[in-house]
């Protein structure tokens, strides 16, 4: 009698029994996959920041402006080997509801700060020339179907009143890396500073720098506060890693947030599976008796159960991962607050290694029960 036969053939013995827990399996697989997701969109700026980059803000808010003046005397300071900066747009387009940002940026050291994003040299040359000139990542340009030579319409309230800002798309840029955010939305500074009132002019949102070496981040940042300190525009300074990390705490204890769910969810599906697999064995009592009987060793009905156990984890925990791939790949459902929207293959090999210990685990009494079980009284049920 073939070992994996026997499994199969007991499993389909109760068929929606099985169904169900399969389902159970699919449905807390599903999730996980999904809270994976999330987690990894929360944290991909800390996963993807570069760990020579720094990020200077106004030390009160990064929402409070810096001198562009600061620029020049930053890069003067040893260590230092570009620097570019960037300014909130926040505007719109068409709809309230569609949302992505957008960056007035250095148009001339936007790229040698940010290697990661890679746009053809023609469009960058095209978008340099243009004074309207765009660069939208390929994600968002996907979401509004736009294409190159469009006109986009961006509404904003923020600067100058209300007003619409036309915009000329020269390029779309893509990241060299699966996790690069490319729902961003570029345009030249010097037209964002040209149509700001005066008493906004001369000022940028933050900085952002390179250096020539990681391991001189802190000394570099130390430099540049204490250059600026008890100036009116005073600055705080850190590596795009704890930048980045910051930002991501603003919204809560994500990572607590979603072990805690993942947690009860896993443990209540262990529940459920030893249950099932308890009631299983006590209905095969006798069969198990009898292969006993037969020469059967302990150690063979004891694999045979948790062999059982095992097959509906993967069976599950492969069905659910699989629909959470699928699920990913329609796109960010959230119309752009998850800029990555994507499931790595290393968060599917941990959650089918989680589904086979979790259907493990949950086999482990029953299988113990069954291996301990007398023949004398497992046949005095037949």
């Amino acid at each position: 009698m073939k070992f994996r036969g026997l499994i199969f053939a007991n499993l389909f013995r109760k068929k929606i029994r099985f169904a169900l827990t399969i389902g159970s399996f699919a449905v807390a697989l599903f999730l996980f996959g999904l809270l994976a997701v999330v987690r990894g969109a929360f944290g991909v700026g800390v996963d993807v920041a570069g760990a020579d980059r720094l990020v200077t803000i106004n030390r009160v808010s990064i929402i409070q402006p810096i001198p562009l003046s600061y620029r020049d005397r930053i890069l003067r300071i040893p260590g230092v080997k570009s620097i570019t900066h960037d300014n909130w747009f926040g505007g719109v387009y068409q709809d309230e509801k569609n949302f992505f940002p957008q960056f007035a940026i250095d148009v001339e050291n936007q790229r040698q700060v940010y290697p990661e994003f890679a746009v053809p040299d023609g469009q960058w040359q095209a978008f340099v020339k243009d004074r309207q000139g765009a660069i939208v990542g390929e994600k968002t340009a996907k979401r509004f179907g736009w294409k190159i030579g469009d006109r986009i319409p961006i509404k904003n309230s923020s600067f100058a009143g209300a007003s619409t800002w036309e915009f000329n798309l020269d390029g779309m840029y893509h990241g060299k890396r699966p996790q690069d955010d490319t729902t961003q939305f570029w345009f030249q500074w010097d037209y964002f500073e040209e149509r700001m009132p005066d008493r906004l002019k001369g000022n940028v949102g933050w900085y952002t720098l390179r250096v020539e070496n990681p391991d001189d981040a802190v000394r570099i940042s130390k430099a540049i506060d204490q250059q600026f300190a008890n100036s009116p525009y005073e600055t705080k300074t850190q590596t795009e890693t704890a930048f980045a990390a910051g930002w991501v705490k603003q919204f809560g204890n994500i990572e607590l947030l979603i072990l805690t769910i993942g947690g009860v969810v896993f443990f209540t599906l262990l529940l459920v599976t030893g249950n099932t697999m308890a009631i299983a064995v006590r209905e095969r009592t006798a069969e198990l008796g009898v292969l006993k009987a037969m020469g059967y060793s302990d150690r063979f009905v004891l694999l045979l159960v948790l062999g059982e156990s095992v097959v509906i984890a993967a069976i599950g925990g492969g069905l659910g991962l699989g629909l959470a791939k699928l699920f990913t790949l329609q796109g960010d459902p959230t119309g752009g607050l998850l800029p990555y929207f994507y499931l790595p293959a290393r968060a599917i090999l941990t959650g089918a290694a989680v589904a086979l210990i979790v259907g493990a685990v949950s086999g482990v009494l029953p299988a113990l029960g069954a291996m301990h079980l007398r023949v004398v009284d497992a046949l005095r049920r037949v």
